[in-house]
Order: structure tokens, then C-alpha cells, then sequence
């Protein structure tokens, strides 16, 4: 029977970041992806993710800092420009960005508080209230191109990739390592980096007490400027929270963490009428120089812990992997060195992201992380 020292479960972001990390350090590694390449199934399709600092959380501004060294990395190993920086803008009460501002202040990020009159100058497409958190280290990745960047990479070092493959079975054997069963066949790992998104729990049943891990179908929607501009990320966060981000000459605008909750294998991939509406009021309301009318729309799987912060933890010789809650995208490379080092047997990176801490409850509120 093959062995092999990792085998690599769900080619996502996390999955693609897991096997570039596991096969920079010499291992050696077998990747499965049960869809094809840019598949639109799971939660790492399209073409934009918001990169930004900006948190109410001292933890998560420290690794965000941390994960954009590492995109440059990437960006060098692979020669691909992945991360555009666009600056970023953060607004509403809910948001809290004079807290954000201090945060930032205190871990070394440039970053400014401007009166809401000062900005829609600055961004006359846009209309604010209270202060706006401006911090230009925010910007826009590429998922799809930093996934093939980072599979391209991962087999150059000796991974071996295989896609339209399903995992069938995890199965712990008595040598500590795990028999792994796919429709193809079966293979020995020693370890086993589970980084299957919405699938991580009926895979994982039986093997490891997961925390609950809510799916959710989000819907995204592309807006036409009335005219050219160099657009910010933003994030408007009152009662909700909206966010939206440049792709190409659109802007993309979508709620966070409002959509309906279903399963991988059960979402219906139909956009919800109420939230083009409410998305649609927003951009009336808010983006006063962007046609108010979608021109495009698709949709996308979150899963979320309940308190959103990550899943980065060992039971056994799984590794589970699920940075997910609507806002892992930016801490992608960071996340697949995370993985590597739990597959080596190191400790988790923090108490927060382990599975027993999930199982108590944090007592911290959700905010809008996109």
C-alpha cells in the first residue's frame, strides 16, 4: 500500500495553502479535491477577497500582519501578483472604528480616523456617517489564482494533486497513522489535514468531536460604477453589515453572515430576493456613484464556528482545518503553515482556534470579519 507522510483533504484556499506549506518542507504529500479546478461548490471561487488589518481583535490584527508577509512569498515563489492594495475604509457605529483605530494604532499599522464630510471627499462615490477608519495596508486577493499559484507550486515540490476525487472514509489505524479511502483506492498517511469546508463535519463524524459548524448559502452581488474610479474595500457595519471590494471594473457588495442555512450537498445556489433587495437599498443609500441595479450575482458557502473564530487544531493523526466564519480568505498562507505545523506535531498556534476551546462559550461577539 502507498504511504505517505500527509495526505491533504479539500484544495480550497486552506487545502491549496496546506499542501504548498507541507511540500516547501520536504514532505511528502497527496492532495484530494473532489470537484474539478474552479469549481463553484464550496466557499473559495471568484476572483476577490477582502485582505485588511482592521479588527476589534488584538489576536487577529497580530496574524493578519503575519499573513501578509507570507502572500509576498507567495507572490515571489510563484511570480503572480495575488494581493492588490486598495486601502480600506471601516464605518458605523457596529463597527467600532475608533476601537479599530486604537488597535491598529497599538500593533504599529498605519492607519487614520477621518470626519465622515473629509472621506466623501476623498471617495466621492460614497456616503458615510460618524468617523471612517481608513488603513491602506487593505486590499484585494485573488482566490483563484493564488490556489493555482499555490497547487502549481506545491507540485513542483513533489505533491501529487488529484482532482474529481472523493475522500469516502477516514479510517485510524493501530500504527497511529490513518487508512484513507477514495473511490480510486486507498493510501497510508501518517497524518491527515482535513480542509474540507462544508464537509469537514460529515466527514469527520465519528472521528472528532467537532464544535457546531453552522452552513450558510451567501449570495454576492456585482454593481456597475457610474464612472471609473480606484475603489477601497469597505465595511459598513450598523444593526448588519455590509462589505464590498473592487473586481475589476465592478464592485462587489453582500451582506455578512445573513444567509440561509443549509448543507454542501443541499444549497439550491438560488439567490435570496430579500437580500438583492436590501443589498440593493444599501448601495442606493450609501454608494451614491455606482448604479444601483446588479448587473451579476452568484453565490457562496460560509461555515462558521459560533463565536467566528477559527478551527486549527490536532485530535489524533487529523489536523482539522476550518478558517472559515466569513472572514479566513486573508489569513490564507498563514493558515496552510498552521496546518503544516500541527501535521509536524507542534502545539496550536492559539488556545482559541483548539477544539475544546470551541467548546466553551467564548462570550465574544460576531462581527463582521469578511
Amino acid at each position: 500500500m502507498t504511504r505517505v507522510d500527509v495526505v491533504v483533504v479539500g484544495l480550497g484556499l486552506t487545502g491549496s495553502a496546506a499542501a504548498w506549506a507541507l511540500s516547501r518542507r520536504g514532505r511528502s504529500v497527496v492532495a484530494f479535491e473532489a470537484f474539478q479546478p474552479d469549481h463553484r461548490r464550496g466557499s473559495s471561487h471568484g476572483r476577490s477577497r477582502i485582505f485588511r488589518r482592521a479588527y476589534t481583535d488584538r489576536l487577529y490584527v497580530e496574524l493578519t500582519g503575519r499573513a501578509g508577509e507570507l502572500w509576498r512569498l507567495l507572490e515571489r515563489e510563484s511570480g503572480e501578483s495575488l494581493l492588490h492594495r486598495t486601502g480600506g475604509l471601516d464605518h458605523g457605529a457596529g463597527g467600532e472604528p475608533e476601537a479599530m483605530a486604537a488597535l491598529l494604532a497599538d500593533a504599529g499599522v498605519p492607519a487614520e480616523l477621518i470626519p465622515p464630510d473629509e472621506a466623501a471627499r476623498r471617495w466621492p462615490g460614497m456616503s458615510f456617517e460618524g468617523p471612517v477608519l481608513f488603513h491602506p495596508e487593505a486590499g484585494v486577493i485573488d482566490p483563484e489564482r493564488a490556489m493555482a499559484a499555490m497547487t502549481r507550486l506545491a507540485t513542483s515540490a513533489g505533491a501529487r494533486i488529484s482532482y474529481g476525487t472523493w475522500v469516502d472514509a477516514l479510517e485510524p489505524q493501530s500504527d497511529g497513522g490513518v487508512l484513507v479511502r477514495t473511490g480510486s483506492g486507498s493510501l497510508h498517511a501518517r497524518t491527515v489535514v482535513v480542509a474540507a469546508g462544508p464537509w469537514t463535519e460529515p466527514l469527520l463524524s465519528g472521528l472528532v468531536k467537532l464544535p457546531r459548524l453552522t452552513v450558510t448559502q451567501q449570495q454576492v452581488f456585482f454593481f456597475r460604477p457610474h464612472e471609473s474610479a480606484v475603489w477601497p474595500t469597505f465595511i459598513r457595519e450598523d444593526d448588519d453589515a455590509v462589505y464590498g471590494l473592487p473586481e475589476g471594473p465592478l464592485l462587489k457588495v453582500a451582506e455578512h453572515g445573513r444567509g440561509r442555512v443549509t448543507t454542501a450537498e443541499d444549497r439550491d445556489g438560488v439567490v435570496d430576493p430579500a437580500s438583492r433587495e436590501r443589498v440593493m437599498s444599501f448601495v442606493r443609500r450609501w454608494l451614491p456613484g455606482v448604479d444601483p441595479a446588479p448587473c451579476d450575482e452568484l453565490t457562496c458557502l460560509y461555515t462558521s464556528t459560533d463565536g467566528e473564530d477559527f478551527i486549527l487544531d490536532r485530535q489524533g493523526p487529523i489536523v482539522v482545518c476550518s478558517p472559515c466564519s466569513g472572514h479566513g480568505a486573508k489569513f490564507t498562507p498563514l493558515v496552510g503553515e498552521i496546518a503544516a505545523d500541527l501535521a509536524d506535531g507542534h502545539p496550536p498556534i492559539h488556545e482559541r482556534f483548539t477544539l475544546a476551546a470551541h467548546e466553551r462559550p467564548s462570550g465574544r461577539d460576531r462581527r463582521a470579519n469578511s
